[in-house]
């Protein structure tokens, strides 16, 4: 029997098979709409990986040394599979504007008019073509140096070695080289942005504002996002317009990257500008982990202001000039170190106040911010005083507790909406389905995540590669897609661009909205004087700001 000589031919088809059935299952909806260039990068990547799988298959055909088909049947082989890519790509194809569209209708976007084939290809086509090149050069390092040893080891321990020495060497190239280059330029341009003064926004002129030229530090100092906070909010005329009387002025602190070297030197600031501000003399204190920019959602604190009439002091500090993705490739530890030093300095000076006369203190932040409130205290250190609480919302898969809760919530509760132990200290909530879905009561201590089913920061994970996530499975959320389906590798690199690509207005995704974050503080902080009609009345107010 004749086998087929050359390895060239019948590898491709492999490779071609398995990369268009990867390219075809990219086509399919995720948790949110992608524009055409994310969809042509992520299905370009997608047909690389099946491509390099199938190449790796057949390699080990012929490493174990298995027969290869007769030529005949070879080029057999090749029709056939060339016809049934090109079904299953066609099949796909016709319906991803379809997919694409259903998703968006469902979250109110506009529709799709075009789906742009001719574009998604060439994007396919380009990415495939650049990790081809890749894959080529570490082919020809592989067996150069693989030649050049085996004039002393045997062949095939010279080509292992060779093949870690030059997975080594790539890595080093692309981690040491080419990343930390990126980073450096992307850390730079992050930091000029930082410095950029927004001359709209108005220089605080009062004695208790954080910029002032009473406050410890300057209006330059506290960075772009920094000056955004302090300038924002209602403020004490947006609160006498809608309420009608005069209320409380509410406190903001923030410390940017450029107050001062370390975060425990920042930690001693914001705790120093807090006590000139009045801040411990509010009745509540909010503190506020930013995401990586420093940014902070304005829903989250405006909302709080309003609905405690004022009566409220936040403090944050910057801890990064990049935004959370890159702060969570390079110094996501930072982030943590400046989280639990404000905690302590804070907390530590306000456990030490009278109970009767301090204000109830809470935590807060999304997203990465999130993350490094919740990694900011130890259990073991509060549990004689806690704080009173906590709202985390669309928090990271890689957040301890919320991983833990997770895994361990009560068996008849969805993975996207977990119900723990009764909900006694530990509650969910999402667009759909408020704070108040609980077994058990609310203890003085409470934590509650603000999580929609839709959101890819909180439900991406590396595991997804390989494995199906409950939440997934039926029932599933109100805002995930029926169309979604679970593909191996393929599903970890859709939900990979929707977490930093994805499309969503406010109420999905990873856009939070200020109903909702209304919804979370009344059952976390109880605030007085709040009847349906007037919480109704709150909500309109952020709607008609919205539009």
């Amino acid at each position: 029997m004749r086998y087929l000589a050359s390895p060239l031919v019948y590898p491709h088809v492999v490779g071609l098979l398995i990369g268009t059935i990867f390219f075809a299952f990219s086509l399919t909806p995720s948790l949110l709409p992608r524009p055409i260039l994310i969809q042509g990068i992520l299905s370009g990547l997608s047909f690389s990986a099946g491509y390099g799988l199938g190449s790796v298959l057949l390699w080990l055909w012929s490493y174990l040394q298995l027969p290869s088909p007769h030529l005949r049947w070879a080029r057999a082989i090749q029709l056939v599979a060339s016809v049934l890519c090109l079904i299953f790509v066609l099949h796909f194809a016709w319906q991803a504007a379809e997919w694409q569209n259903a998703l968006r209708g469902m979250m109110g976007l506009e529709l799709l008019t075009d789906s742009q084939p001719f574009y998604l290809g060439l994007i396919v086509a380009l990415v495939f073509l650049l990790m081809l090149a890749v894959a080529r050069l570490f082919k020809w390092a592989l067996h150069a140096l693989a030649v050049r040893w085996q004039h002393y080891i045997p062949p095939r321990i010279s080509y292992l070695t060779s093949f870690v020495v030059v997975l080594l060497l790539f890595w080093s190239v692309i981690d040491g080289v080419l990343i930390n280059s990126l980073m450096r330029t992307a850390n730079n341009s992050f930091k000029q942005l930082d410095a950029l003064i927004d001359d709209h926004l108005p220089r605080p002129t009062a004695a208790y504002q954080t910029g002032s030229q009473a406050s410890l530090m300057s209006w330059e100092e506290l960075g772009r996002q920094g000056r955004r906070f302090v300038a924002g909010g209602p403020g004490e005329a947006g609160l006498h317009a809608f309420f009608g009387q005069e209320t409380a002025a509410p406190v903001r602190v923030y410390v940017g990257l450029a107050s001062a070297e370390t975060p425990q030197q920042r930690a001693e600031l914001a705790l120093q500008e807090l006590k000139r501000s009045g801040g411990f003399e509010r009745s509540l204190l909010l503190l506020i982990t930013p995401t990586g920019t420093g940014w902070i959602d304005a829903s989250s604190i405006d909302t709080l202001e309003y609905l405690h009439r004022g009566d409220v002091a936040s403090v944050a500090v910057q801890y990064s000039y990049l935004n959370s993705p890159l702060t969570m490739m390079t110094n996501q530890a930072y982030g943590e170190e400046t989280a639990r030093a404000v905690f302590s300095r804070i907390y530590g000076y306000w456990r030490e106040l009278p109970r009767e006369s301090r204000p109830r203190l809470y935590l807060s932040g999304i997203s990465l911010g999130s993350l490094n409130s919740d990694r900011s205290f130890d259990l073991f250190d509060i549990i004689d005083d806690p704080f009173h609480g906590a709202l985390w919302a669309g928090p990271p898969f890689r957040s301890n507790t919320w991983r833990r809760v997770t895994a361990q919530r009560d068996a008849d509760s969805p993975a996207w909406l977990p119900s723990f132990r009764g909900g006694a200290v530990v509650r969910f909530m999402n667009q759909e389905q408020g704070w108040d879905h609980a077994r058990e009561d609310w203890g003085s201590f409470r934590l509650l995540y603000l999580q929609y089913a839709s959101d890819p920061v909180t439900f991406f994970s590396p595991g997804i590669a390989w494995t199906e996530p409950d939440w997934m499975k039926a029932p599933r959320g109100p805002d995930v897609s029926p169309d979604l389906r679970w593909f191996p590798l393929v599903t970890m690199l859709q939900l990979g661009a929707d977490t930093m690509f994805g499309i969503a207005p406010k109420g999905f995704g990873h856009e939070y909205a200020p109903e909702h974050y209304i919804d979370a503080w009344l059952g976390l902080t109880e605030p007085e004087g709040w009847d349906e009609r007037s919480i109704q009345r709150l909500k309109a107010l952020f709607q008609a700001q919205r539009n």
